[in-house]
């Protein structure tokens, strides 16, 4: 039993690998600072894309969706920084990511924003129209503030999912948190590197998913 403990919550490890992990942390919000409102401008794109009574545009925004949707974040992220360099097309760790995880969350996004434009009655622009709001006034003022309220604990929810996806950019040797904590754990045979980076995960993430069920008993009355 004390063994197992020493494996997993060795203090004097942990306050070892804290610098190197905290530094991992910056690189994981930093991500998350360039790939949510990156992913929240692209998704409202496509969201109105898909709803474009243009049928080319229809579905093209469509097909973007559901390609983005089905492939696995981490194939995208493997193909992005392995396979595109076959065709002459090298990036850093860095932008792979951001280019994955925002095509990726995009399609996400996209299908959350399209929903809560369609929840908005059709007389309510209507009716801003009839004001003498133009189309662009009408989405920006009326249309798209209803449509994010009636879905803000799923977009909440996504974020959650951003912040979660992070981990995979250890994958292409990025140094967020996960990847900083498992060269720790290479270095010291000891998992509490790990044990640490799922906590700092926690803290980051708990307050929001809590913020998150707040909003959907709020929605719920």
């Amino acid at each position: 039993m004390e063994a197992m403990v020493d494996q997993f919550f060795n203090v004097g490890i942990m306050i070892k690998a804290w610098p190197l992990v905290i530094k991992g942390l910056g690189m994981t919000l930093l991500i998350c600072v360039v790939v949510i409102p990156l992913g929240a401008i692209g998704s409202l794109l496509a969201a109105l894309g898909a709803l474009s009574p243009n049928r080319a545009l229809r579905w093209a925004s469509l097909a973007f969706i559901d390609l983005f949707r089905a492939l696995p974040p981490l194939v995208l992220l493997i193909f992005i920084y392995a396979g595109l360099p076959f065709a002459g097309m090298s990036l850093t760790p860095f932008v792979a990511v951001i280019i994955g995880f925002f095509l990726n969350n995009t399609a996400y996004f996209a299908e959350i924003f399209r929903a809560g434009l369609l929840s908005v009655p059709k007389g309510q622009r209507e009716a801003a129209r009839s004001t003498g709001l133009t189309p662009a006034q009408t989405l920006i003022w009326v249309t798209l503030p209803q449509a994010t309220r009636n879905v803000l604990p799923d977009l909440l929810s996504n974020v959650v999912e951003v912040v979660k996806l992070t981990s995979l950019a250890s994958v292409v040797s990025l140094g967020e948190m996960l990847h900083a904590a498992g060269l720790v754990r290479s270095i010291t045979y000891n998992a509490s590197p790990l044990v640490l980076a799922a906590g700092l995960y926690l803290a980051l993430l708990w307050p929001l998913i809590r913020l998150i069920s707040r909003f959907e008993r709020r929605l719920a009355h």
